[in-house]
Parts: C-alpha cells; structure tokens; sequence
C-alpha cells in the first residue's frame, strides 16, 4: 500500500556552508519525496545567508537574528513545523548530516508496520562507513546496540543525526529546551518523547555523520579551546537526570564526578580548567530549572 504521509525535515545550521550543501543536496534527493525543508540559520555569514536565499521555494528559510545554539535552532525549527505545516512526521537533523537516498523512506516503511511510536532513529555511520561513536545507541537495558543489528529495537534516547518524530507526540510534549544551547538537548527531548510512547532504533534508515573526527565527546580528550562548552553538558546532565528513575537518576550524577576524578590523575593539558568547568557545570546543573515551550498545533486551528 502506497505510503501518504507528508513529512517535514529540519536542519540547524551555523557556519558550515560546504557541509550544509550536501545535506541539503541529499534531502531534495531523496526516494521518498519530502515535504517542507525547513533550515535554521543560527545568524550564518553571508554566504550562508546567500545560498539559502537561493534556493528559494525549495525550501523554508529561517534566518535568526543571533545564534541561540542548536538547542535554540531545534527550538524554532520544530515550533515551525507545528505552527506552519500540517505535515505527518518531522525529520530532524544537523547540518553535516548527509543523508543516503533511501533514509527516509526507509523509515516510512517501517511506519506502514508500527505507527505507535514517538520516534525513529537511523543507524549512524562515519565517513569511513564505520559506526559513528559520537551517536551511539543503546537498548533498554542500557547496553550498547552493536553495529552488527539488524532488528528495529526499542530504545530510550537519540541525538538529533536523523530522528523521525510523529507530529501527535511533539504537539504534546512541547519544544526543545532554548536554555540548554548546546549538548544534551537530543537526549532530554527523545526521553521526555519515549516516556508518552516508545521510541526506536531503525537501522535499515542509515546516514552519514561528516563530523571531522570519529570519536564521542570527551572533556579528557578535547582540546583546551573547546573546555568552557563543557559547561553545558554538565550542566544540562544534571536537569535530565532528574527526570529519570532512582537507578539511571543517580548513574548519571555520578558519571561527573568519575569524569573529575579521570581528569586529576590524567596527563591531561588544562586540568585545572576542565576540573573547574565541571564543578561549575554540576552546581549550575542542581538549580538549573528551564521552562519547556508549546507550540500551536496548525491542525487545531
């Protein structure tokens, strides 16, 4: 039975003009045909601001007046969707996501088999077409999904590198959080979805990560100029932590204060800056309480 559902795809974008063509070459190349593209440039040079402007009504150009973070790019993108379209599902992704020709359509298969799901998450591959580390799965008892899966499986979280949602489940949960800028705003969102339905991993939709190197985030490991981001992951941990049950809620406030004892008796250059950075983040993280957005549903109207 031939698929109808009309899907809209989100991309946030800053400053990564050659990347971000190709993910946008890819989207308006797609066997399942999209809908809207929706970008988000969070306030681009203008050779950004030029390209988007040039493929006019091909797609739907949202240009911010200063860079709010992916989290806040997310933000608009989706409350877009929901205000604008009355599109079936949302796709989201980064600007160097590159997806494969048949991505989406692999993912609209799967809906024809099971639509009581909240989202779908695409197996992640590097440029190599190794597994990409920085997006990891895992299953529901919280060990990892091994590249060699080939089973839809239910799982609890997902990062915003391809991940389907069901426009029912976003017009209910709200909007991504604006205040956590950068990191974990992908997990927070796709726990608050798969806790109204669940959510699950797709590995026949497969896409390309195009990030510089494949290796998951690391205070440790990262350079001394990209430290003081750090803030934001610890601090927004300490947020979705909460919302867990006892078990994962306490597994993940632990996990900074492992990261802080690695760091201390590590080689590490910066120690005393990524030391600092994650007292910060965690003391930030125990008062941080941001408020969640609702948008209005279109189809409501």
């Amino acid at each position: 039975m031939e698929n109808t559902k009309k899907v809209s795809a989100v991309i946030v974008t800053y400053n990564r003009l050659d990347l971000l063509k190709e993910s946008v070459d890819a989207l308006l190349n797609q066997d399942y045909k999209l809908s809207h593209i929706i970008v988000v440039d969070n306030n681009s040079k203008s050779d950004t601001k030029e390209y988007l402007e040039s493929l006019g009504d091909k797609i739907d150009y949202l240009r911010l007046p200063e860079n709010i973070g992916g989290a806040g790019g997310f933000n608009k993108g989706i409350r877009y969707f929901v205000e604008n379209t009355e599109d079936d599902y949302l796709w989201l992704m980064d600007d160097d996501t590159i997806a494969h020709p048949d991505s989406l359509s692999a993912f609209m298969d799967y809906t024809q088999q099971n639509s009581n799901f909240s989202f779908l998450a695409s197996k992640v591959l590097w440029k190599d077409g190794n597994i990409a580390k920085m997006n990891l799965m895992g299953y529901m008892s919280g060990r990892r999904i091994p590249d060699s899966e080939t089973r839809v499986v239910e799982t609890r979280n997902a990062t915003f590198v391809s991940l389907l949602l069901d426009r029912d489940v976003v017009v209910k949960i709200g909007l991504p959080i604006v205040d956590f800028f950068i990191w974990g705003d992908d997990i927070e969102y796709t726990e608050r979805a798969a806790r109204l339905r669940p959510g699950y991993y797709v590995p026949s939709s497969q896409v390309t990560h195009a990030t510089k190197a494949n290796f998951g985030s690391s205070l440790l490991n990262d350079s001394a100029d990209r430290t003081p981001r750090y803030f934001y992951h610890y601090r927004n941990k300490m947020y979705y932590a909460r919302q867990r049950k006892l078990y994962r809620k306490l597994r993940a406030e632990v996990r900074p204060w492992l990261d802080y004892v690695n760091i201390l008796f590590s080689k590490t250059d910066n120690k005393k800056e990524k030391l600092a950075i994650i007292r910060k983040g965690v003391k930030a993280g125990l008062k941080f309480n941001p408020t969640v957005e609702f948008a209005k549903d279109k189809r409501a109207k």
